[in-house]
């Protein structure tokens, strides 16, 4: 549908990243300088600002503090974490934003985030499509955990991978400092995909890595960990460090917190995910009854997909790009696909921005090659480092005022109903 002239709305959804607003800066500066953009909205809290309303005015944000979004951490609209039903089974939402684009003569839309984002993103642009009105919807990828299909990588991995790395490599010349021996478990985000555990062997790299590493693209073993941890700790003067993904299951599929703790029944969020967390703590304790010493669990948690002050340069670029040319392609014509990355053969580290049909990115998961995971569990292999290692390069942060980041500061001006 080319020559659509009408407003575009931006939304962002799921977990913040250190970059997602780079992809925000993006999609905005580009949509700003489109002669048939008309208007630029941001959507309060993904899809649930469009459902109420919730719109900010983007045309009233100075360029200055819009351009300052490439080096703020986490979503400046705010972000959400709801699901469309199937229109099959509920139309209301579905009707409900076709109002919204139709009174404000929403022509663009797009939407930034994960599977589930996409799914949402993909859901829309049917209905839309299959309703006759005429709107270019293009998705915006962006996930720490990496696991988009049909992307080379995601907007967001890089810099948490940096973030990693390079906070083991500090754990590790603090945790073996000591005459005594020490046992340190580290949780690291990853449900299914282990992309984000695995970017503790560019600290392996460094040779201050974990000495185990264990992904959820490998069955848990409790026995075999317990087994492990100690062959390393005998070895080494009482001390080993372990990374591993907070959703590690068992062979049987389940999860290995509930394994361990009785009647765990983790609770779910609204896409019937569990809330995953304190596996590290929980093995900690296991280690301890079971083998003795000094343990300590140490879980990353929220930090390490919102560090900015460790953001990398490739990432904080790539994510802006990928909304930049989110307009560029919606603008073209081009509606119903999400923006994808696609590396050059070659041994020069290069990528173009590419389309993807957008439903074949929603809900599907790409995990860890099982051939870039050591059999023993000790680490990734060299083809891990070579795909991972130009993704976290150059250094790119706010710049400090006082000694402190100075991040973008919107007005926020919301429309008038």
């Amino acid at each position: 549908m080319k020559n659509l002239v009408g407003a575009c709305v931006f939304g962002q959804s799921g977990g913040p990243t250190s970059v997602i607003n780079s992809s925000a800066a993006g999609v905005f500066l580009e949509a700003l300088n489109q002669k048939n953009i008309t208007k630029v909205y941001g959507a309060a809290h993904g899809i649930k600002g469009i459902l109420e309303e919730n719109l900010y005015v983007i045309n009233e944000e100075s360029k200055e503090e819009l351009e300052l979004l490439k080096y703020t951490p986490s979503s400046a609209l705010g972000s959400v974490r709801y699901r469309l039903k199937n229109v099959g089974d509920d139309e209301t939402d579905y009707k409900r934003i076709l109002e919204v684009f139709k009174k404000y003569n929403i022509r663009y839309f797009f939407y930034n985030g994960g599977n589930d984002s996409m799914d949402t993103c993909n859901k829309v642009s049917k209905y839309l499509l299959k309703s006759g009105y005429d709107c270019n919807i293009i998705g915006v990828p962006k996930t720490i955990d990496n696991d988009l299909y049909g992307t080379d990588h995601c907007p967001g991995y890089g810099s948490a991978a940096k973030y990693i790395a390079t906070t083991l490599m500090e754990l590790n010349l603090d945790a073996t400092v000591y005459d005594k021996g020490q046992i340190t478990i580290v949780e690291i985000m990853g449900r299914n995909a282990g992309w984000l555990t695995a970017a503790s062997q560019l600290a392996s790299y460094k040779g201050l890595g974990p000495d185990l590493v264990y992904l959820p693209e490998k069955a848990f073993d409790i026995d075999k960990f317990l087994i492990d941890v100690k062959k390393v700790a005998d070895e080494n003067n009482g001390k080993c460090i372990v990374a591993l993904s907070e959703g590690i299951k068992t062979k049987d599929g389940e999860y290995v917190t509930e394994a361990l703790v009785n009647n765990a029944n983790l609770s779910k969020d609204s896409f019937g995910h569990a809330q995953l967390g304190g596996v590290a703590a929980v093995l900690a304790e296991l280690v301890k009854e079971k083998i003795g010493g000094k343990v300590r669990a140490i879980e990353f948690s929220l930090m390490q997909r919102c560090g900015a002050h460790l953001a990398s340069k490739v990432d904080v670029e790539e994510a802006f790009n990928a909304g930049k040319y989110a307009v560029k392609y919606a603008c073209e014509g081009y509606t119903d696909k999400m923006v994808v990355f696609k590396r050059a053969e070659g041994d020069k580290y290069d990528i173009s921005y590419e389309l993807m049909d957008i439903e074949l990115a929603a809900n599907t998961e790409k995990k860890v090659p099982q051939e870039w995971i050591k059999p023993d569990n000790t680490g990734l292999t060299q083809e891990f480092v070579d795909y991972a290692l130009p993704l976290i390069q150059g250094d790119c942060k706010a710049t400090l005022v006082d000694g402190l980041p100075r991040f973008a500061k919107l007005k926020k001006v919301k429309v008038s109903k």
